[in-house]
């Protein structure tokens, strides 16, 4: 791993950015339609001039053409719960395209615009459990720390969603929103599993998904040896033209099929293909 704290500066530059876009569109202080502006969904409401454009539901736009403003129930004070995917199939990509580190970068952009929000956050992994990394510090320091810590992490084994998350669940004391960051390569049902045991009336779930780009389109031809990197296993194919696409369509809809559901129990996902600019990765999770 070699992630180097400097982006923390490109962040707090992300930060003012996002600032000065919102002085010019309403009164107040930006905040994540997240962090810092509740959890809990009211109601909606007709847009109007000034609103916070990145608050309108765009997939109720697409069904009534109208533009319509999420409200929530205020609430300022939250806990930020990360929690990155440390498992052997993390282990992929190449340079910054890498999963794990992709994630891992994303976790702490979290955590540390969390903390220029004044709330708190908690970092940590999971494999078959998880583990807090942080010392409930939530600050510049506490991200330097965690850095070291990241650097020095190999991913390997498996990712149990269903036992990681139901027992992390259990240590959620407060209102909270937990960003968790995998590559997903597991039963979605089991995924479904773990997120139920997150998600509850006072605490809403982010599920990011990363993909390499050589994962969604890979650069072998002909004839290739596959290996399983959690469970070892092999196996060798011709890898065609029809091959490939028939590929792809699945790796298609294990996402569909992820979204679908995690999206039916209330939490969020958006998938962020880790070749793409950290910045617009970024703010796809920031503002999602």
């Amino acid at each position: 791993m070699t992630i180097e704290p400097d982006f923390l500066d490109e962040l707090a530059r992300f930060d003012a950015a996002l600032n000065r876009e919102s002085t010019a569109l309403r009164q107040g202080d930006q905040r994540s339609p997240r962090i810092g502006e509740g959890l809990t969904f009211s109601d909606y409401r007709r847009y109007s001039p000034g609103d916070d454009t990145r608050l309108i539901d765009w997939k109720l736009f697409a069904r009534t053409e109208e533009y319509f403003i999420k409200q929530y129930e205020a609430e300022r004070s939250l806990t930020v719960h990360v929690l990155v995917d440390a498992s052997a199939s993390m282990d992929f990509g190449d340079g910054d395209a890498h999963k794990f580190e992709a994630a891992a970068r994303l976790g702490l952009g979290v955590a540390y615009l969390t903390a220029e929000e004044n709330n708190q956050f908690q970092f940590g992994t999971f494999r078959e459990r998880a583990d807090r990394l942080d010392a409930a510090r939530s600050n510049r320091g506490e991200l330097f720390a965690l850095i070291d810590q990241l650097n020095e992490l190999s991913p390997d084994g498996e990712a149990d969603f269903e036992r990681a998350l139901a027992d992390y669940a259990g240590r959620i004391g407060s209102r909270s929103l937990v960003v968790l960051l995998s590559d997903c390569l597991t039963d979605p049902e089991e995924i479904a599993t773990g997120v139920a045991a997150l998600a509850r009336k006072d605490v809403d779930v982010l599920l990011v998904q990363v993909v390499a780009p050589d994962e969604r389109d890979p650069p072998a031809v002909g004839d290739a040896l596959f290996a399983d990197p959690e469970s070892e296993e092999t196996r060798r194919s011709y890898f065609s033209g029809s091959l490939a696409e028939r590929y792809r369509e699945r790796l298609d809809a294990h996402v569909d099929t992820v979204s679908n559901r995690v999206t039916e129990l209330g939490a969020d996902h958006v998938v962020v293909d880790t070749g793409t600019e950290f910045f617009d990765a970024f703010a796809s999770v920031w503002l999602q």
